[in-house]
């Protein structure tokens, strides 16, 4: 098989994944509280990165950080997993899946507003141009999925789900300025082993109740299939690619798959709204990677 395809293959094993995971957030979150899964899903990752690292020989560069480096994957660590996932799931909690997942996947107009706030970067005109039509797609579906169905839209959940684009947005905004630093799979391995450990800390003072199989298979999935393995397939596709646009644009199948998933498996009836804030969303964030010219450094 030629690299470009094994780098498609790659890609459309990861989108698959991901196209999974806001169905498993709900099925998952029937047995166990947020703060439980996020738990089962750390450990999960935790132990897949563990494998990954040792499959790779990478143990050596584990052995070879700095202290600083233990430092800033310690602080990261508490950004993601721990802080974007404990929000992430307790929008999904309050809210139905439709909603939430758009939402959230909003988290590329953010980080241009990050970027323009603490980077220094400006947001070209045209930009804004996508910014509001993304925002729009937001703005319909949190009011208009609630008046064109009989589901009941949470004030609380909406914010969260703004919130946990926030976190996601400033994770990958300070975890790019380091990338370059640290190898991919270690970066991974530290920042889950510190929020696994985070976590464990957290079940000491919140106390947890993992008394059922399916909620904890449910919880490995979605460490499975939301935290780990899609980053390994992705990765590798990135790597494997000599058209990373190409992978990157598959990424945007993402979202609309998850649709089908949510209908099907869940059983929510999609409306409308949620279509047309969906495509609204994903427009806006395409608009503005691929038309709008970055301004020249």
């Amino acid at each position: 098989m030629k690299n470009d395809s094994k780098a498609v293959l790659y890609a459309c094993l990861a989108v698959l994944s991901w196209s999974t995971v806001a169905t498993a957030f709900k099925i998952a979150l029937r047995s166990l509280t947020y703060f439980e899964l996020v738990l089962v899903a750390c450990l999960t990752s935790l132990v897949i990165f563990t494998v990954l690292l040792t499959v790779q020989r990478k143990w050596r560069l584990v052995a070879g950080l700095s202290g600083k480096q233990w430092g800033y994957f310690a602080g990261l660590g508490l950004l993601n997993p721990v802080g974007y996932y404990l929000v992430l799931f307790s929008a999904y909690s309050l809210l139905p899946a439709q909603v939430a997942q758009p939402i959230n996947y909003a988290w590329p107009i953010v980080l241009l507003i990050l970027l323009a706030l603490f980077d220094g970067q400006p947001i070209p005109k045209k930009k804004y141009i996508g910014m509001f039509v993304s925002l729009a797609g937001v703005v319909l579906i949190s009011v208009g999925t609630g008046n064109a169905g009989s589901m009941v839209i949470s004030p609380a959940g909406l914010l969260l789900a703004a919130l946990s684009a926030v976190l996601w947005a400033t994770y990958w905004l300070i975890n790019n300025k380091q990338k370059d630093q640290t190898d991919g799979s270690v970066a991974l391995f530290m920042t889950f082993l510190f929020g696994s450990v985070y976590m464990l800390i957290g079940a000491t003072v919140v106390g947890v109740n993992l008394n059922t199989l399916s909620g904890i298979l449910s919880g490995m999935y979605v460490g499975g299939f939301e935290m780990g393995i899609p980053f390994i397939f992705f990765g590798l596709a990135m790597r494997t690619t000599s058209n990373p646009a190409l992978v990157n644009q598959l990424c945007y199948l993402s979202p609309f798959m998850s649709l089908f998933f949510i209908a099907v498996v869940l059983g929510e009836p999609i409306v409308f709204t949620t279509y047309i804030g969906l495509i609204l969303i994903v427009l806006g964030i395409v608009f503005n990677q691929y038309f709008v010219k970055a301004p020249a450094k």
